[in-house]
């Protein structure tokens, strides 16, 4: 499976690179071959997950070997796509997109971290209520036990 995700990986990039050449002459604007830039930053992931992940044997030539290939073949292709964006749309575009990609990624981790903080909040909240009714509980029962007592000594 390790071996098909890397598969995948490199297929998504040299997808995406084919489907950028192949519209870049013809694209009014950026969204035009948006998919493709998509699926070129997702496959590039994907292949740097694969670097990143232990595997049964990864010491193994053929292992280290593919990463690597695989690893600068993505960022040659980065590098190409950079250098057509940039020449299409002007200087600076390339540069744009990735700074707007990472924006966006801080932001949805800053949105993850803030929702795990609120969880948390909201369970600690739940768990003081239920000390607070178990206590209420607790002395209800005893006072109705000393109460049921002292009618009993009576």
């Amino acid at each position: 499976m390790v071996v098909a995700e890397a598969l995948a990986g490199i297929a998504l990039v040299k997808g995406a690179v084919e489907g950028i050449k192949s519209a870049i002459n013809t694209a009014n604007d950026i969204s035009d071959i948006a998919h493709h830039i998509d699926d070129l930053f997702r496959g590039e992931q994907e292949i740097q997950k694969k670097r990143s992940k232990a595997q049964k044997d990864p010491f193994s030539i053929h292992s280290v070997a593919e990463e690597t290939i695989n690893y600068k073949l993505a960022q040659e292709h980065m590098q190409e796509m950079k250098a057509l964006i940039n020449m299409r749309f002007g200087a600076g575009v390339w540069e744009s997109i990735i700074a707007e990609r990472a924006r966006r990624i801080a932001e949805a981790k800053e949105a993850e971290r803030l929702q795990r903080i609120e969880k948390k909040k909201a369970h600690d909240k739940f768990i003081h209520d239920l000390e607070i009714g178990g206590a209420v509980i607790f002395v209800l029962c005893a006072l109705i036990a000393a109460l049921v007592f002292s009618i009993i000594l009576l």
